[in-house]
């Protein structure tokens, strides 16, 4: 089992470009994305309110612990091949890196618009491949 799940909105093109380049970045494969709408997020964001989901993405490890919007980067950095200066830098501002993931999220349709047709099915494909177990 892949030891952390990254929740997204799979109804948001930005969102779907976003966990695709993550998982790319990814080639431990440490990190597996799951829609927030379904019955497996619902399981793994048990203790969360309905609209706290997707109010932004989550990062769950194995042992169910949760990082939520800005707070899911450094951990998340720190899970990807040359990610740890990152992982320091949102460490070190944490609240500008909370703050700068806000306003993305309120934005996200905004930059969705922006996203090329292309990227977006790109984004669906290596989506689909992680689900199904390739990469």
């Amino acid at each position: 089992m892949t030891p952390y799940s990254l929740l997204y909105d799979p109804d948001c093109g930005f969102c779907r470009v976003c966990v695709a380049v993550v998982l790319r970045w990814d080639r431990k494969r440490r990190v597996r994305s799951v829609a927030l709408k379904g019955p497996e997020a619902d399981r793994l964001l048990e203790g969360i309110p309905q609209a706290g989901r997707l109010a932004s993405w989550h990062l769950v490890d194995a042992g169910s612990a949760v990082w939520s919007g800005g707070a899911a980067f450094s951990e998340l950095f720190r899970l990807l091949p040359g990610g740890a200066p990152l992982a320091r830098l949102t460490d070190r501002f944490a609240r500008p890196a909370d703050s700068g993931y806000r306003w993305v999220a309120d934005h996200r349709s905004l930059f969705g618009r922006a996203i090329p047709a292309g990227a977006r099915r790109w984004a669906d494909r290596v989506i689909s491949e992680s689900e199904r177990g390739g990469r």
